[in-house]
């Protein structure tokens, strides 16, 4: 006699229909999430202001002590990504959590540029491990299971917190009075500080760490777990992840995304009022509507992503990201009345190259790295970041400099050239060495060449 499974509920369907991940019992890991969403777009928008207001510092002090906290961060990767490999990415990310407390409690304190300097070094190497481990613990929350819906949940989560974070500061510094500042810096100690409880108190990431259909692929340990638990693993480190050219290729292509994120921040007020001759409006509307854009479409964007292979989604953004940037060189020599028009239509080819890489390169970075050395893996692939967000302000305002036109011709010149790079990330080499490719590695990266993750 047939058994029919009982029909999903009216709340599941619309999840489905909006491309939103099964919620069911990741109440603690989404409440986690946004709350560091929040954090993050307070202090993006908040910390320059806090401390010149709270301190005797000038703002070009208060900008160069943390810009050198930022830098003093950018070998930290590498060391997280042992702590990944020893202790799982949920203790990592909760600890990441309360150190970033520790670095806001010291900006409590700070009065000095050299304290500044260290508590931003603090606050950044809670933020690394944050963000280091929460994509191998999306893969641990989806269990192979609508992990592209996931990946694009989080972003969207993410961003949608950095905006109401922005918000919330900037109704802060309207009220301007220093206990007010310092309010929203303890109302950001204690959150971050539920942030990292609700993740370590967090069970839905305890079992298998993917469960993959794949029928050869073993139980990896679990995140709590601490490190030494990889029996019958073979060994490996740095060398072995400097030897995988195949995830370096991953790497390489992902730097051309990060320079492409920092367009709105770096460039496009200052070439749009200095070289487009616009006002400064149009400007704060392309930011909205970028911003709401992603909020809004990421998740369904990740429905359609979920039934293609990544990398064919990847080349269609890289394309898009060298397209918007054409248009945006192009304005120059465009009449006065068609530059609105250009820079709408070259932000919206920009929002939606950004939306459709997200989840694939967060996904590819984890499900490409062997389980035993995924953290050294993700400290590799984090440097992309870290490298390339300290060094693409400098470089891209120099161009611009230069010339108009420059920066442009660069990012399009760089996207395109990642196009080769990406090619056939997501089929396994007929042959792999042991090293390289544990057993545990075979199940997600076959799965992803053979098709959808999930249907």
């Amino acid at each position: 006699m047939t058994q029919h499974s009982p029909a999903p509920s009216a709340w599941r369907r619309i999840q489905t229909a909006w491309g939103l991940p099964d919620l069911t019992g990741k109440g603690r890991f989404v409440t986690a999430n946004l709350i560091d969403s929040l954090g993050n777009g307070l202090v993006m928008a908040f910390t320059v202001v806090y401390f010149v207001k709270t301190t005797s510092l000038s703002l070009v002090a208060v900008g160069a002590a943390l810009t050198v906290g930022q830098l003093l961060a950018l070998p930290v990767p590498p060391f997280i990504g042992l702590l990944l490999d020893k202790y799982g990415p949920r203790t990592v990310v909760a600890a990441g959590n309360w150190i970033s407390v520790a670095g806001f409690i010291g900006f409590l304190f700070s009065h000095a540029a050299w304290q500044i300097v260290l508590w931003q070094f603090v606050v950044q190497l809670g933020s690394n491990a944050f963000w280091m481990g929460n994509s191998p613990l999306i893969v641990l929350v989806a269990r192979g299971v609508e992990r592209a819906r996931w990946f694009g949940f989080v972003r969207a989560l993410r961003n949608v917190g950095v905006g109401f974070g922005g918000a919330a500061s900037a109704v802060a510094l309207s009220i301007g009075t220093v206990a007010g500042l310092r309010a929203v810096m303890v109302v950001n100690v204690v959150s971050f500080a539920v942030a990292g409880w609700l993740m370590i108190t967090f069970r839905g990431a305890d079992t298998s760490e993917a469960a993959d259909a794949g029928p050869a692929e073993p139980k990896p340990a679990e995140p709590g777990r601490a490190g030494g638990e990889t029996t019958g693993q073979p060994s490996g480190g740095y060398r072995t992840v400097l030897k995988d050219t195949r995830y370096l290729r991953l790497v390489a292509a992902n730097i051309s995304f990060v320079f492409a994120s920092t367009v709105i921040m770096v460039l496009l007020a200052v070439y749009a009022a200095d070289n487009l001759d616009v006002g400064a409006w149009i400007v704060g509307v392309l930011v909205v509507l970028n911003a709401a854009m992603v909020a809004l479409l990421q998740t369904l964007a990740s429905r359609w992503i979920e039934a293609r292979r990544p990398v064919p989604v990847l080349v269609l953004a890289l394309l898009l990201n060298a397209a918007a940037f054409v248009v945006f060189g192009t304005l120059l020599v465009l009449p006065g009345w068609a530059v609105i028009a250009g820079l709408l239509i070259a932000m919206v080819l920009y929002t939606v190259a950004e939306i459709l890489s997200s989840p694939p390169t967060s996904e590819l970075s984890v499900v490409m790295a062997p389980e035993h050395l995924r953290g050294r893996y993700l400290g590799v692939y984090q440097m992309s970041w870290s490298v390339g967000g300290a060094f693409a302000p400098a470089l891209l305002t120099a161009l611009l400099e230069g010339g108009a036109a420059l920066p442009w011709v660069f990012l399009t010149a760089i996207s395109l050239l990642a196009v080769p790079l990406v090619l056939g990330l997501d089929r396994r080499p007929a042959a792999m060495s042991e090293a390289a490719a544990p057993a545990g590695d075979v199940a997600p990266v076959e799965q992803l060449d053979g098709g959808p993750v999930e249907r």
